[in-house]
């Protein structure tokens, strides 16, 4: 199993992101296509290609076609906007926020799966890229669909394991052996 994978290649000072592993992904009271989408979203944000080969073979045997491609496609459109949102959101001019965007971002509006699963995705993504502009943006509109703030946390709680499990990876795989 894809999480085992993990846990083991995770060093003896990482024990707490091996529990977390198990806890956020292992026992989530997330529904499969929420869960999973969050889980293959986020392995895509980070970059990590031994997260991303661990988690995405067992996120695509839980997820339809179409949820697998909406899940990557929510990685995709945040990679970008979560670039282009928090930098208007830092820059002190605050005229760039009143411009049009002039970006493409049909997926938002017409992603392929239940509008709330991808927003909760989007949400998760834009926590590892660290977007205020986009969190508050999707975590609205998450609520206003009624869904749960235990949810949404569930989701950033997998976001910030996710994004901790890459980080230690990829570090150790820089260091000497």
């Amino acid at each position: 199993m894809a999480l085992d994978e993990l846990k083991a290649a995770l060093p003896d000072y990482a024990k707490d992101l091996k529990l977390n592993l198990g806890s956020v992904i292992g026992n989530s009271d997330l529904p499969e296509q929420q869960l999973w989408g969050t889980v293959l979203a986020c392995a895509m944000a980070t970059g990590s290609s031994a997260v991303l080969r661990e988690l995405e073979p067992e996120a695509k045997s839980h997820l339809s076609a179409e949820a697998y491609q909406a899940a990557k496609g929510a990685a995709a459109i945040m990679a970008m906007n979560n670039v282009y949102y928090r930098t208007l959101h830092l820059l002190s001019d605050k005229e760039y926020g009143t411009m049009r965007a002039g970006l493409r971002m049909n997926i938002i509006g017409n992603p392929g799966v239940d509008k709330v699963d991808f927003e909760l995705w989007c949400f998760a993504v834009s926590a590892i890229n660290g977007c205020g502009q986009c969190l508050d943006s999707h975590e609205g509109v998450l609520r206003k669909a009624g869904v749960e703030r235990e949810v949404i946390q569930a989701s950033v709680k997998i976001a910030a394991t996710v994004q901790a499990v890459a980080s230690v990876l990829d570090a150790e795989a820089q260091l000497p052996q």
